[in-house]
């Protein structure tokens, strides 16, 4: 396979730093943010301020990992911190609240899922508009070094007209690491299938609806769900269907984690390698082929986990400072990612289209 080295403009796989970054007060210190935030802003060179959490112990533990100078004693005291973006790490359930507490006309990164549900990504929305928030999504497998040269290669007419995209997840995940799921009613499509959904409405725009069916698993019978599968109809344009196991048990043989975006003069498959190996990982993979060219692998810049974190934060300070046009991932494009998971919901529970009685 040819290596593609020899492009004199490559494929974008990151996004641009702001010229002046404004420090960070991280609100709520759980998992992801020392997994992935807090790696991300130290790779990107993002000062944080400081750190607030109800669990004051993790807090402090979260700071002295990372050295961070301040944990604040209240939401009051980090809310109250000028001139910083706030990157709010937080259940669902706890958004409103948080929001409620910044200041008017704040810069905010929320974490995914925006909200349990549709009405409460609403009520979001109507928050951040009523206090004029400058508020983001962290919907951040949209800026991962493979799904950003995706786009560019969608936007420069390589792949011409999109015709067909499938993402096919075989994978063990240790459910075990997230206990909270098991107090959920939504969890596989809410929870993880969110992002695969998000990125494919950022890409081809919202679809015309949706079919849908996600399963729980006799092996974990305290998760609501941790199977889909879901169709996107975008009418005759392009065929795209996710087929999603979360609980595959026959080993390293037969694991896939793979997008295809396919179209009528090229086509890119994508192995998201966090996903085989959670979360320890394997190499992230991207071949693809152009018109009459050879097929050939791209040389990576970066993964998931931690390099598509910064890309968020990134685009929301520069759009905050007026060197981006545009927010991707503003609260008001998000809510068509929730209403989408809510139609796939609701897809779900009607149980599809009975058989015709044959007597």
């Amino acid at each position: 396979m040819t290596a593609l080295t020899d492009l004199r403009d490559p494929l974008r796989q990151h996004w641009p730093a702001p010229s002046a970054p404004r420090p960070i007060v991280v609100i709520g210190t759980g998992g992801i943010v020392n997994d992935a935030h807090l790696p991300a802003y130290r790779k990107a060179g993002f000062a944080v301020a400081g750190v607030y959490d109800q669990d004051g112990k993790r807090a402090r533990e979260t700071a002295e990992r990372w050295n961070i100078d301040r944990v604040y004693d209240n939401l009051a005291a980090a809310a109250s911190v000028p001139g910083v973006v706030f990157d709010l790490a937080l259940p669902p359930s706890a958004i409103v609240p948080v929001l409620e507490a910044l200041p008017d006309a704040a810069t905010v990164l929320i974490q995914k899922p925006m909200g349990s549900d549709l009405a409460h990504g609403r009520a979001i929305v109507a928050t951040c508009r009523r206090k004029r928030l400058v508020a983001a999504v962290n919907h951040q497998l949209r800026f991962a070094p493979y799904m950003l040269a995706v786009r560019d290669a969608l936007q420069r007419g390589w792949l011409g007209r999109v015709t067909d995209v499938e993402m096919h997840l075989n994978v063990a995940d240790p459910w075990q690491l997230f206990p909270f799921l098991e107090a959920m009613e939504r969890v596989e499509i809410q929870v993880h299938s969110i992002h695969y959904l998000d990125l494919i409405r950022s890409l081809l725009g919202n679809p015309q609806g949706v079919y849908a069916l996600t399963l729980p698993d006799p092996r974990f019978p305290k998760l609501k769900s941790t199977r889909s599968s879901i169709i996107l109809n975008y009418g005759d344009g392009a065929r795209v269907c996710l087929s999603l196991n979360h609980n595959y048990a026959h080993g390293e043989h037969g694991q896939a984690a793979t997008f295809k975006f396919e179209g009528t003069e090229g086509v890119m498959f994508v192995q998201i390698g966090v996903m085989l190996d959670y979360p320890k990982g394997r190499p992230d993979k991207v071949e693809m082929k152009f018109g009459s060219g050879p097929w050939q692998e791209l040389a990576l810049a970066g993964t998931w986990f931690p390099d598509a974190f910064i890309g968020p934060m990134s685009n929301l300070q520069r759009f905050a400072a007026g060197e981006d046009c545009e927010l991707l991932t503003s609260v008001d494009d998000v809510l068509n990612t929730m209403a989408l998971v809510e139609a796939a919901y609701a897809s779900s529970a009607s149980g599809g289209v009975p058989l015709p009685r044959l007597d």
